[in-house]
C-alpha cells in the first residue's frame, strides 16, 4: 500500500522522502512494527541526514540512507526482546535480510549495515561512507539535538511539522531505549547505551573496564 507522506516546506529543495517501491515496503514494514515514536523520529533521522549531506555535499544514495535510517532503532522493538545482540547489531541484521531479499547489491547492503550497527558509535561513522556518517548525524540531531544550529529554524520547523516529536519526545525515548536493552546489560558495556539503564534502574551497576583489566587471569 503506498503510504501517503507529508509535504515538506520549501526551503528543502531536493529533500525528499524516496518514493520507490523499496522505500514504500521499508516504510510499510516499519510503521507495522515500531511505535509512532520511533517511527516519526527515523523518519526525522533521515531528513535531518539528507538535509545535512546536502548542506556539506555529502554524496549519498537516498534510498540507502533512508532505508538504513528506517531500521536504525528497528532492534529496540519488542520482537527482540529475546535478543543478546546490541539492539544495533539486531536492527543492522533486519536491513541487511531486507535488502538482500530485494537482490540489492553487497556493496550496498554492506553500507547499510555498517550505518545501522554504528549509528550509536560517535568518533567513527563521520570518516566512512556518506550514509554511514549521515545516520549517525540525523540520529544524534534528534535525540540530543546534536548540530541543533547547523539547521535553519525553518527546516526544523518544517521536519517536525511532518513527523511530529509529540509531548515527552525526550522522556518517551529514554524508555524505548531502556525496553529495548534492560534484557541484555552486557550490551551497553563499552557504549554509551549505559546510561539509560543507570538512568531508569538505581540497581544497574557499570562495568568497569579498569577493574576488569586489574583482576583478569593475568594477575
Amino acid at each position: 500500500m503506498k503510504q501517503d507522506k507529508p509535504a515538506l516546506a520549501h526551503d528543502m529543495p531536493g529533500v525528499v522522502i524516496p518514493d520507490s517501491q523499496l522505500a514504500r515496503e521499508v516504510a510499510e514494514l516499519i510503521r507495522d512494527t515500531e511505535s509512532e515514536l520511533l517511527f516519526n523520529h527515523s523518519t526525522r533521522v533521515y531528513l535531518w541526514g539528507a538535509l545535512l549531506g546536502k548542506r556539506k555535499s555529502i554524496a549519498f544514495d537516498p534510498e540507502l540512507l533512508y532505508v538504513a535510517a528506517m531500521f536504525h532503532d528497528i532492534g529496540l522493538t519488542s520482537a527482540y526482546r529475546d535478543s543478546e545482540l546490541r539492539f544495533e547489531v539486531d536492527g543492522a541484521n533486519a536491513a541487511r535480510d531486507f535488502l538482500r531479499s530485494h537482490h540489492i547489491d553487497e556493496v550496498d547492503v554492506a553500507k547499510v549495515w555498517a550505518a545501522v550497527a554504528l549509528h550509536t558509535t560517535p568518533g567513527i561513522p563521520e570518516y566512512m561512507d556518506g550514509e554511514i556518517a549521515l545516520v549517525q548525524a540525523g540520529a544524534g540531531m534528534d535525540v540530543a539535538g546534536r548540530g541543533f544550529d547547523a539547521f535553519s529554524e525553518e527546516q526544523r520547523a518544517a521536519v517536525v511539522a511532518a513527523y511530529p516529536r509529540g509531548a515527552d519526545f525526550a522522556g518517551k525515548m529514554i524508555d524505548a531505549f531502556y525496553d529495548g536493552m534492560k534484557h541484555r546489560p552486557g550490551t551497553t558495556f563499552g557504549t554509551f547505551n549505559d546510561d539509560f539503564l543507570a538512568h531508569k534502574d538505581p540497581g544497574f551497576e557499570r562495568v568497569n573496564l579498569c577493574s576488569i583489566i586489574l583482576n583478569s587471569r593475568w594477575g
